[in-house]
C-alpha cells in the first residue's frame, strides 16, 4: 500500500473511532467519510462495509488496551499507584465507548475472528495488570477485566451537550470515584 493510501486508511480509522465514540458505530459512513476529507468512495475501497470498518476500529482500539497493559506492567514494579492510576487514565483515554459501542453493534457472529481473538488477548492483559495490582494491593480481588473495561466505557459514553456543560468535571469525578471504589476494603 502506498505511503498516501496507507495515511488516507489511517485518518479514515481514527474518524470513525471518535465519531463511533461520540454517536454510536451507526453514523451515516458519510460522516466518515467527510470527517477524514475523503470521498466515500474512498471510504468503500478501504472498508468494504461498515462491519469492516467497525473491525478495524475495535483492533485499533483493542491494540491501544494492549500496548497500555503491557507499559503499565512495566512500571508496576517501580511505582505500582502510579502504574495502576495512569493505566485507567490511559483506558480513559481511549474512547473505549467506541469499542462498547462497535461490539455491542455487531456482537452476533458478524465479529471477525481477528476481533474476537484481540479482544481475548486485550482482556487477558488487563488480567494480568490486575493481578500484578491486586499482589500490590492496590485492588480488590474480585475485580475483573471485563468489568474495568465496561466501567470506563460507561463513564465515557457520550453526554447531552446540557449535562456536559452543567458538570464539565463529570469524567474525571467519576474516574475518582471509580478508582476509589476499585480499592480493598
Amino acid at each position: 500500500m502506498r505511503a498516501d493510501a496507507a495515511k488516507r486508511r489511517q485518518l479514515i480509522v481514527q474518524e470513525a473511532r471518535r465519531l463511533f465514540a461520540a454517536h454510536g458505530s451507526d453514523v451515516a459512513l458519510e460522516t466518515v467519510a467527510e470527517a477524514a476529507g475523503v470521498g466515500i468512495a474512498t471510504l468503500y475501497r478501504n472498508f468494504e462495509s461498515r462491519i469492516a470498518l467497525a473491525d478495524e476500529v475495535a483492533l485499533a482500539i483493542l491494540g491501544d488496551m494492549r500496548a497500555a497493559g503491557t507499559e503499565a506492567l512495566e512500571r508496576v514494579g517501580s511505582s505500582p499507584e502510579d502504574a495502576w492510576v495512569g493505566y485507567v487514565q490511559r483506558l480513559v483515554e481511549l474512547d473505549l465507548s467506541a469499542l462498547s459501542a462497535t461490539l455491542a453493534e455487531f456482537v452476533t457472529d458478524e465479529i471477525s475472528g481477528s476481533v474476537r481473538d484481540a479482544h481475548a488477548q486485550a482482556l487477558a492483559g488487563v488480567e494480568e495488570l490486575l493481578d500484578a495490582v491486586r499482589a500490590a494491593g492496590i485492588v480488590r480481588p474480585d475485580l475483573h477485566a471485563l468489568e474495568l473495561v465496561l466501567a470506563i466505557g460507561l463513564i465515557t459514553r457520550p453526554l447531552p451537550d446540557a449535562i456536559r456543560a452543567a458538570t464539565p468535571d463529570l469524567v474525571p469525578r467519576l474516574v475518582s470515584i471509580v478508582l476509589a471504589g476499585m480499592r480493598p476494603s
